[in-house]
């Protein structure tokens, strides 16, 4: 059995709804990474409550484990999973998560100690569970759409950087000179971040499943094989084919993980490289190892914003197609010459003024933002539905594991600090 479409929207770029469909890819996006952003952005404060605990490189080191473990059994599994289930259950998992911080810091009136401490890292590594479900999954399916939605998906997640930097910024000044400003601005930061995780619940679950070129690229996806979409296409009224006949020959036909991983080595080890680096710099050392400046106590949220917000325009230049790098080897040459950056950002902490490591964070944010977006729209080009949503997951699996061995490798920025 297969799907019927309608022969005159065999052009899905005729289809209604491609731009709306676009704006709920950068909300959902946006819902993705917010929750893990607003760990990073109030970072001051939960210095300010644990300061011998080195929160941001804690906090992240206890939610990478959760994400990468969880992500690679998803990515084994990815073939017989249930999307929608997995989607709603990561972004719902988000909202409970953010309510439990917002709740934590009320009902603890904001003190530290070890257990508080202990509470927040639990609930961070909810977040990791959150990430791998959400990412991996919507990366996966939006893999064989068309590229703009993984565009704005991703600059959806680079948007959640920028936003809470943005934010903090704000409600760091609106509270600076009041009683107890510092945890009033992170409670009403907390507040906004839960509204927006419930938004993306509400848009994901009955929004996004209706739009016609969404149902589309699904249905195709169905008739070559594909078992994840079964249920999105169930709460739009579309039944999914039964795997028989041909049908089930195109599934066996399709191509094993490690037969995808290997065709696409290049590019799962480019995705490793850019987050190895980015996040051996991202955050910890701009939190420890960048000094006391003019800024004071704004300096390293301002480093973040800086970063948060040139990573989110560099998600949109790969729109201009004439500056968008599609080479394999221009690729790898781009990231391993970003390995350039740490020697720069060791002898501007020593010897350098604020404005040059401002310079520096932003170039970071740029490239990163950029290479990202290259090489996860280049990528799942070529592939079947089936194939396409286990690349993009074995690809976030890779993105997953650099960001763990730069947040380790972070460490190293410690050697020699007598505070340590």
């Amino acid at each position: 059995m297969t799907i019927a479409i309608d022969e005159s929207s065999r052009n899905p770029m005729r289809l209604e709804g491609k731009l709306s469909a676009i704006i709920v890819c950068w909300i959902l996006g946006l819902g993705s990474l917010l929750a893990w952003n607003t760990m990073l952005t109030i970072g001051d404060y939960y210095y300010e409550l644990f300061p011998k605990y080195h929160p941001s490189r804690v906090l992240t080191l206890v939610y990478q484990p959760f994400a990468i473990g969880t992500m690679a059994i998803l990515a084994h599994k990815d073939e017989k999973l249930n999307t929608r289930k997995r989607n709603l259950a990561g972004y719902t998992l988000y909202f409970l998560g953010t309510l439990a911080l917002l709740l934590l810091d009320l009902g603890t009136s904001g003190k530290g100690g070890l257990g508080n401490y202990i509470g927040i890292c639990v609930i961070v590594a909810s977040f990791g569970v959150s990430d791998a479900l959400v990412q991996g999954g919507m990366v996966g399916d939006l893999s064989f759409m068309c590229p703009e939605f993984m565009q704005s998906f991703l600059a959806g997640l680079a948007a959640s950087g920028a936003l809470t930097s943005v934010l903090r910024l704000v409600t760091k000044a609106a509270f600076e000179h009041s009683s107890n400003g510092l945890r009033k601005g992170v409670i009403l930061f907390l507040a906004i971040s839960t509204f927006f995780e419930f938004l993306c619940i509400v848009l994901y679950a009955f929004a996004f499943p209706k739009f016609p070129i969404v149902k589309y690229y699904r249905s195709k996806a169905a008739s070559e094989g594909s078992k994840t979409v079964a249920a999105d296409l169930a709460a739009v009224g579309i039944k999914a084919p039964t795997q028989t006949g041909d049908d089930a020959n195109t599934q066996v036909g399709r191509l094993s993980n490690k037969e995808l991983f290997l065709q696409n080595i290049d590019y799962a080890l480019d995705l490793y490289l850019i987050y190895v680096l980015t996040l051996s710099i991202f955050p910890g050392f701009l939190y420890e190892n960048t000094g006391t400046h003019n800024l004071g106590s704004w300096y390293p949220i301002v480093l973040i914003a800086m970063y948060n917000v040139l990573d989110l325009i560099a998600r949109y230049i790969p729109l201009i197609k004439k500056i968008e790098l599609k080479s394999r080897k221009g690729l790898m040459v781009a990231i391993l010459s970003r390995f350039l950056l740490i020697p720069c950002f060791y002898f501007t902490a020593k010897y350098g003024d604020q404005g040059w490591m401002i310079m520096l964070v932003s170039f970071l944010g740029l490239t990163n933002g950029y290479l990202t977006v290259c090489v996860f729209t280049a990528a799942p080009k070529g592939y079947k539905g089936p194939e396409a949503n286990a690349l993009g997951n074995i690809l976030v699996l890779c993105l997953l594991l650099g960001i763990f061995s730069g947040v380790a490798l972070g460490w190293l920025w410690l050697i020699g600090n007598s505070e340590f």
